[in-house]
């Protein structure tokens, strides 16, 4: 795709003969006569180099340097001034020009140093969707999916966890919530730090301020050493609360106070210690109906919830089971040491067709047994799955995988059809169809 270069220059002779040159050297060239059009074309259309003079009427070419930093910040900067302004050249690189060319201007010059430009950020583009993907590979490399609406909670993984922002994960118990916030741990900027999960429903009132913001020695009955709290535990890391919905109203007060101040207070102390862990949350409750019981703090909600993520249940997201009957096979054949190939067909019709009220820990539960009850090493067949299983209404598995087939090929053939309705411009596509870049690369790459 050819790079588009903008030339901003009152003179209209300058101005034309260096977009004449510019698109001889292969590149789409636009030119405007003024700082004030620039701005606007900029916001309009996206360029990969902007060309200015430095000396224009209204608006000069170093405000405009710095406006168009906020319109169009991956657009780059060479500036056109003359012999005697070299002070002024120099202001404009510190100001965040790349480069500079002298008047009177050698076009070869120019379109040497424009080539070098657009390869610089060509190279910088394709680092960054490099990271990105390997971010989303490490965020999403232990999820086991194929549905639709995994797909979307592995993209706001893959964008939330290089932020540090809190985040609130909310579904059914057993939907894999923990698994979720170590991906988004593990796409963080400092994969390294712990991670420190902690189960708010599973410790007592009298124990979970303990655990949380630590205590000093003496501060109650059994407090026979100072402790550190979990989150200082944490450092840089990543601390989970699970089933938070279940946190006491005392310590949500406390909690909000800490998010708030980034300090910790321990029991029994009046030293306060800075922390700086990332918080994400879980619950399996509808907060939503906690907030209006009295039961959770809304304030709390607000500074937790800056990004929150539903789990459906398996139940509706049936595409998901397939995959998850062929991991969970997989991974029992190695520590029970059997040898299965996986599951008859029939058998995976009523796996499809159960409800799942346990979610996938219930899934996982069930294929575990059944490989361990199993008479036969080949595959699990219906005999090998619990009464509450067969009893399920079959559901054909080929129909479901189907319609996620049909689907995807439908995206498939509209994402070609809006690029090319851009003249390949595939960071306008994203525009229109709602797409990070990274993603509209993996969707586009399987198109291809």
């Amino acid at each position: 795709m050819k790079a588009r270069v903008l030339v901003v220059d009152d003179e209209k002779t300058v101005r034309d003969e260096l977009c004449e040159a510019l698109q001889d050297g292969g590149f789409i060239a636009k030119g405007v006569s003024n700082a004030s059009d620039a701005l606007a074309t900029a916001a309009a259309e996206s360029y990969d180099v902007c060309i200015s003079d430095i000396r224009m009427p209204g608006m000069d070419g170093l405000e405009l340097l710095t406006r168009l930093a906020d319109v169009s910040p991956e657009t780059t900067v060479i500036m056109i001034t003359a012999f005697g302004d070299m002070q002024t050249a120099i202001q404009a690189l510190r100001n965040g020009a790349t480069d500079y060319v002298l008047k009177p201007i050698l076009f070869e010059d120019i379109l040497s140093k424009v080539r070098r430009l657009v390869e610089h950020r060509r190279l910088a583009l394709e680092v960054q969707y490099l990271r990105r993907s390997a971010a989303e590979k490490a965020a999403t490399k232990d999820m086991i999916s194929e549905s639709a609406a995994m797909g979307r909670i592995q993209d706001l993984i893959a964008k939330v966890a290089p932020t540090g922002s809190s985040v609130i994960i909310t579904g059914e118990s057993g939907t894999g919530k923990e698994l979720i916030a170590r991906a988004i741990h593990e796409a963080s900027e400092r994969p390294q730090a712990p991670f420190v999960p902690i189960n708010c429903a599973a410790i007592p009132e009298t124990l979970l301020e303990s655990e949380l913001f630590g205590h000093v020695k003496g501060a109650f009955t059994g407090a026979v050493s100072t402790k550190e709290g979990l989150l200082q535990t944490a450092g840089e890391g990543t601390i989970f609360l699970d089933e938070i919905g279940d946190m006491p109203m005392s310590i949500q007060a406390k909690l909000l106070r800490a998010i708030e101040t980034r300090e910790i207070q321990p029991v029994g102390s009046v030293r306060r210690i800075p922390i700086l862990a990332r918080l994400i949350a879980a619950t399996n409750k509808d907060l939503k109906q906690e907030l209006e019981a009295g039961r959770f703090r809304e304030d709390l909600y607000y500074r937790l919830a800056v990004l929150e993520i539903h789990v459906p249940p398996l139940r509706e997201r049936r595409d998901d089971i397939p995959p998850l009957v062929n991991h969970f096979v997989a991974k029992y054949n190695q520590e029970l040491r059997r040898r299965f190939a996986g599951v008859d067909r029939e058998a995976l019709q009523l796996l499809v067709g159960h409800e799942w009220k346990g979610n996938i820990r219930e899934l996982e539960n069930t294929i575990e047994r059944a490989m361990i009850l199993a008479e036969s090493d080949d595959l699990l067949r219906t005999a090998d799955l619990p009464e509450t299983v067969r009893a399920a209404a079959p559901i054909d598995p080929e129909e479901i995988m189907g319609l996620r087939q049909a689907t995807h090929r439908f995206e498939l053939e509209h994402i070609k059809k809006v690029i090319d309705r851009c003249d390949g411009d595939k960071r306008r596509a994203t525009k229109i169809l709602g797409l990070s870049l990274s993603s509209l690369y993996r969707k586009y790459e399987g198109a291809s």
